[in-house]
């Protein structure tokens, strides 16, 4: 038994599944997920000594690389600090800072701990200011684990074919309204039909949890539009891309030299540099409706927790434009020698891109991917054996097919080239799966791939 292997056991016995969060259980690639005790520069390393070139990067946190000297730096002075205090500390303005000074659509800030308290929060300010209860968001979008966004989401129970949750009651449901993404007549028909009722409609930037997806041309632009028509709100949710594709996120590629901007913002990952910070953020009379300015309540013991705020800062301060030109140039390199490598294995595919973002998704080089009915659609049993053999080979990806890939600027050339190197036998693998291969969970239709991979 490895030693992965035997704290997997001896966490089963603990923990529901073995884990805190359901997409390190390997439930869509099978086999055992592996521990992870070390990580630095481009590599972590399990608990049986083994080192792989890491693909995950903390689901995109981990921006300059793992274990970056000048964060450590930073987070240690500020542990000789203290751990919590439970009062505002200087560097939560300091970060604050930071994030308006990259988004200028961003005119107040609020830091709260994680993605979906942030998400959670702005659909409650949204109600809150515009006295409407309707929430529109997108088949194969995810917003973190809260109640009435998890219907159809693509991250987690997408992936076990459930409508929503167990848990989430009818009455909460039905207070969300799941639109087809990229599709802007299905947009116009609901706000026709319930317009005054809407009070906010949300989108990840560009999403990353039904495997990356490309906003059509036009699209994020048309849903401005639309809610500023009908006196709703634009959330635009950027936890996972935001400060991760480029110094202003995917709106900062997109929206802003368009002259556009959303209402709110939510953002998580890099802001915190691998510590549990997220935040949302927008127009100073929309933030300032949150307590304690307005009647929106919310409130946090760990909120602007001064360790967290002080690995923020120094990621946030040393994710300069080269560190974005590098990763951008290596995930074009990565993405043109993924496909390559499926090509020549006669292995149908399109790779799918958000800036410095990409994915795979088999079966699909006809159409590509532009909703959740194409991700659901692709051949995603090839993605297992393909997972493995990278495993075997020293690399690490994401343990589901309907995840990002992420570099850093760690990523340097001899990370680079054992990724290279272990892509020939991984596409010889993809293209000798078959769909006996995919790995079934419990009840699972087997339309659906039934992985867990909210990250």
């Amino acid at each position: 038994m490895t030693a992965s292997e035997d704290l997997y056991s001896r966490a089963r016995s603990l923990m529901p599944g073995g884990v805190n969060s359901p997409v390190r259980a390997f439930g869509s690639v099978g086999g055992t997920p592996r521990f992870i005790v070390s990580a630095e520069g481009a590599y972590v390393t399990d608990a049986d000594g083994r080192d792989y070139a890491d693909l995950v990067c903390s689901w995109g946190p981990a921006l300059l690389g793992h274990a970056v000297p000048e964060v450590l730096d930073a987070v240690h002075a500020a542990v000789d600090r203290g751990l919590s205090f439970g009062a505002s500390t200087p560097d939560e303005a300091a970060l604050a800072q930071l994030v308006v000074g990259r988004v200028p659509a961003v005119e107040r800030l609020r830091m709260v701990s994680t993605g979906t308290e942030a998400t959670m929060t702005a659909i409650r300010l949204a109600r809150g200011f515009t006295g409407r209860d309707l929430v529109v968001k997108f088949a194969g979008c995810y917003h973190g684990h809260v109640d009435g966004l998890l219907a159809s989401a693509g991250s987690g129970v997408a992936t076990l074919a459930l409508p929503g949750s167990a848990g989430v009651t009818a009455a909460t449901a039905a207070e969300t309204l799941v639109l087809p993404y990229n599709d802007l007549d299905a947009v116009e028909a609901a706000f026709a039909e319930h317009g005054g009722r809407i009070a906010a409609v949300i989108t990840e930037a560009a999403p990353a949890n039904m495997g990356v997806v490309t906003p059509d041309e036009g699209f994020n632009a048309g849903l401005r539009r639309i809610t500023a028509e009908h006196g709703a709100l634009f959330i635009m949710d950027e936890v996972l891309t935001g400060f991760r594709v480029g110094p202003a996120g995917y709106w900062g590629l997109t929206g802003q030299g368009e002259g556009w901007a959303p209402d709110l913002f939510t953002f998580g990952k890099v802001i915190g540099g691998g510590m549990p910070v997220a935040a949302l953020g927008g127009r100073a009379d929309i933030m300032d409706f949150l307590a304690p300015l307005g009647p929106v309540y919310q409130a946090g013991t760990l909120s602007g927790n001064p360790v967290a705020m002080a690995a923020g800062v120094a990621t946030l301060s040393l994710a300069t434009d080269e560190v974005y030109a590098r990763i951008d140039a290596r995930s074009q390199e990565l993405s043109a020698a993924l496909s390559d490598a499926l090509s020549a294995e006669g292995v149908d595919h399109s790779i799918q891109r958000a800036g410095n973002l990409f994915s795979v998704a088999f079966g699909t080089s006809e159409r590509g991917v532009h909703n959740y009915a194409d991700a659901q659609a692709q051949e995603t049993f090839r993605y297992g054996p393909f997972f493995h053999s990278m495993l075997d080979s020293g690399v690490y990806l994401p343990p589901s097919v309907f995840e990002a890939w992420f570099l850093s600027a760690a990523h340097d050339g001899d990370a680079m080239q054992r990724i290279y190197d272990a892509l020939p036998a991984a596409a010889r693998a993809a293209a000798a799966a078959t769909p006996g291969d995919a790995v079934v969970h419990g009840d699972s239709p087997a339309e659906s791939d039934p992985s867990l991979t909210a990250n």
